[in-house]
């Protein structure tokens, strides 16, 4: 478009120089004149002498036939060879009267000194654009940096590191923008409205620890205390039996329960150094009875003396919820091989088990609360949900391989920031 702009200003100010070239010419045009520039009278078309000077323009004068509705002047861009050299012109085409007799008046003006200025001005203006373009696109993104910085702030300080309310930062962030401050503030009015929820969740969870487990305690007690009276029958006492096995079951479900909300609420204090091999070592001991029991060959393959920070007891209930769970699904006679290492830098503890396996929909849902293998297993499907919210409280993440009939293997993978001693 551009370019465009600059031929029609161009072509504009040639026509300008050549209409008054006309002028003058036709002005001062006397017969005199006029047979000056005769070259040849014997052509019928009688055309008329060439002025030139150094091939810029010329000035050629025409006899013609009359024509009818033919427009008086015009204006074309023709090749034209003066003195032997051909140049593109730009032309003036007049037609007039002359004491009865009809001329074509053309007056050409050489356009290769112009298509070179042409060329150098729309260069020069494309280089300015281009120039503009990128002081523009450079001084827009510093200063819009310049301007987002603190909304960068925002997110890095108040939202990507905030774990729990209790620990979020309340400063104010330094920002000149009135919209900022107000996002600021609202963040900060937000997490003072989620702190104070999650207060009053983790009473909750304290009330509901308290009013559930008392009745159930009681009622054990009660129940226990029928189991002593002679008069029972073999009935009575198997009913009995049964009430108390539903009650620990319902207090097992209940702690569970409160041990996942208590892990979610951060309600444990994660300080204490954690040696994997000294618990996997311990659940090998606590657990060879039931080991035993299934004909389990249990295989210890940990290599590294790794050192972790966090807590003991979550630490341990999770590796020990992932072994048992391994126990239980395994085949008669199978294995359970445990095995550490690092992944690109990262340590990692692996649980190989010899069982069932899980297909793809197992997987998705394995980490579900009450989400169970097989309905053949006693449980409540909570024993991997709260493996999966110790993982998450102490950062470690946790996969799942398995393949149907052949076993299952958990990875669990250790932060980087863990020491290796």
């Amino acid at each position: 478009m551009l370019p465009i702009l600059v031929e029609n200003v161009v072509y504009r100010h040639i026509n300008n120089g050549l209409i008054e070239k006309k002028k003058k010419f036709i002005d001062h045009l006397n017969q005199q004149e006029i047979n000056d520039f005769i070259e040849n009278e014997d052509d019928s078309t009688e055309t008329y002498s060439q002025f030139s000077t150094l091939h810029s323009e010329f000035l050629v004068l025409s006899r013609v036939p009359a024509k009818k509705h033919q427009k008086r002047t015009t204006f074309s861009n023709e090749y034209r060879i003066i003195e032997g050299e051909e140049n593109e012109y730009r032309i003036l085409h007049h037609y007039f009267s002359y004491e009865n007799e009809n001329y074509q008046l053309e007056i050409g003006s050489s356009l290769s000194e112009v298509k070179d200025l042409t060329f150098i001005i729309k260069l020069f203006i494309i280089v300015v654009l281009v120039v503009i373009l990128l002081v523009t696109f450079l001084a827009d993104t510093f200063y819009i940096e310049y301007l987002l910085k603190p909304f960068y702030k925002i997110i890095d300080t108040k939202i990507r590191r905030v774990n729990e309310p209790e620990v979020f930062d309340h400063t104010p962030i330094n920002s000149k923008s009135r919209d900022f401050r107000e996002l600021d503030l609202g963040l900060n009015q937000m997490m003072d409205r989620i702190a104070e929820l999650f207060k009053k969740e983790k009473q909750f969870i304290s009330n509901v620890s308290h009013e559930l487990l008392t009745p159930i305690a009681l009622l054990k007690n009660k129940l226990e205390n029928l189991l002593q009276n002679d008069s029972l029958d073999d009935n009575a006492v198997d009913k009995i039996a049964g009430s108390l096995k539903t009650l620990d079951m319902l207090k097992k479900i209940i702690n569970n329960l409160l041990l996942i909300s208590r892990i979610e609420n951060n309600q444990y204090e994660a300080n204490e150094k954690i040696n994997f091999q000294e618990i996997i070592n311990d659940l090998h001991e606590d657990l060879q009875d039931r080991i035993d029991d299934k004909g389990i060959q249990f295989i210890n393959k940990m290599e590294h003396d790794f050192a972790f920070t966090g807590n003991k007891t979550l630490i341990h209930i999770l590796i020990y919820n992932l072994v048992t769970n391994a126990i239980k699904y395994n085949k008669p006679d199978g294995s359970i091989s445990i095995s550490d290492g690092f992944l690109h830098n990262q340590y990692f503890i692996s649980i190989t088990d010899s069982g069932i396996g899980l297909n793809e929909s197992q997987i998705e849902n394995i980490f579900n609360r009450f989400a169970r293998v097989s309905s053949d297993q006693e449980g409540q499907g909570l024993g991997l949900a709260i493996a999966k919210s110790i993982a998450g409280f102490h950062h470690i993440e946790i996969k799942v391989n398995s393949v149907l009939g052949e076993g299952t293997t958990f990875t669990l993978l250790v932060p980087e920031t863990s020491k290796h001693n």
